[in-house]
């Protein structure tokens, strides 16, 4: 059994797909991988020996669908390759040598890190091709140090997507998220990103909700915070997790993980639970774990909708 058959062994059973009807979404993807100043030289990430970036966007993309029952299904509309370093706020850019000196040194990465957002913006147009609806959302592809935020809201009222909300300069008629993935790392690492993308829209859905009615909060129990009452967790913790990242713990707990598949019957009962559940350790296989759990029933529970994949796919809901 290959590593996606695993993957997908420990998700629901086949047929389990999503009660609401699909929907499709259109990413441009920007890359930026620098080659080598030579006659046919390598990009970045062949030189440094990390993964290819368009391997990494549709493996990402398969595992988004499958863990949305079908739900998310994205699609790059638009591709484009930068032979450069993106710019940072302060003008600055990397050239490819000074970046492979830092990089293989550890040493004198350049401060601030952060991108030009606005730059960015500006060079490829993004929010005339938002506005004319070419596409919903922007995947950047880079390095270690590239300066993305994991993902950045954008547009009308945009509000903390893991990141403070982004003031774009233009007239911009909807809401987008920026991602920015790091092709030194893997499908996992790209999972948690959209785990956090996921976990700050959710918070903002529940903001005015209290006590019980917050299910937002509920989901997120896990044993360190709410003993014997685990439910799924966070990104960074599994319903026993101890620490941070700790997604291969072994010891067992009780939790509630099983009713969210009967989303908004949370009625059930507990069961016990440990790593063994969402791939003892593996990052990308958790992630995949707790995506999985994200309700995607029809209807609504106090005035909000019961598929919350539909606010954490398009934030304009």
């Amino acid at each position: 059994m290959n590593l996606g058959d695993k993957l997908r062994a420990l998700l629901q059973p086949a047929g389990a797909v999503s009660a609401v009807a699909p929907v499709f979404r259109r990413v441009l993807l920007i890359v930026h991988d620098p080659k080598e100043r030579v006659a046919n030289g390598r990009k970045l990430h062949h030189i440094l020996h990390w993964h290819d970036p368009d391997e990494l966007a549709q493996q990402t993309i398969t595992d988004l669908r499958e863990a949305s029952g079908g739900y998310a299904n994205y699609e790059i509309v638009e591709r484009l390759e930068v032979d450069a370093f993106p710019q940072k706020e302060d003008g600055f850019q990397y050239d490819i040598d000074t970046y492979l000196y830092r990089w293989r040194s550890r040493t004198g990465f350049h401060v601030p890190d952060r991108v030009d957002y606005a730059a960015l913006l500006r060079q490829f147009k993004v929010i005339s091709r938002i506005n004319l609806g070419q596409v919903d959302e922007v995947w950047l592809m880079g390095f270690p140090y590239a300066g993305y935020y994991e993902s950045i809201m954008a547009g009308p009222d945009a509000f903390w997507c893991n990141a403070p909300p982004l003031g774009v300069n233009g007239r911009c008629n909807r809401r987008f998220v920026i991602m920015g993935f790091n092709y030194e790392r893997g499908v996992g690492e790209m999972l948690e990103s959209f785990g956090h993308r996921a976990e700050s829209i959710m918070a903002h859905v529940y903001r005015q909700k209290r006590g019980t009615a917050n299910l937002w909060e509920r989901f997120t129990r896990h044993e360190k915070t709410h003993p014997g009452q685990s439910e799924c967790g966070t990104v960074h913790f599994a319903p026993n997790s101890e620490r941070d990242y700790d997604w291969g713990n072994r010891r067992w707990v009780r939790s509630f993980c099983d009713n969210w598949h009967n989303f908004p019957d949370l009625n059930g009962t507990s069961r016990r639970v440990n790593c063994g559940e969402w791939g003892n350790g593996d990052i990308r296989a958790h992630h995949l774990w707790w995506l999985q759990h994200l309700p995607r029933a029809a209807g609504q529970t106090g005035g909000i909708v019961n598929n919350w994949w539909s606010y954490i796919i398009d934030p304009n809901n």
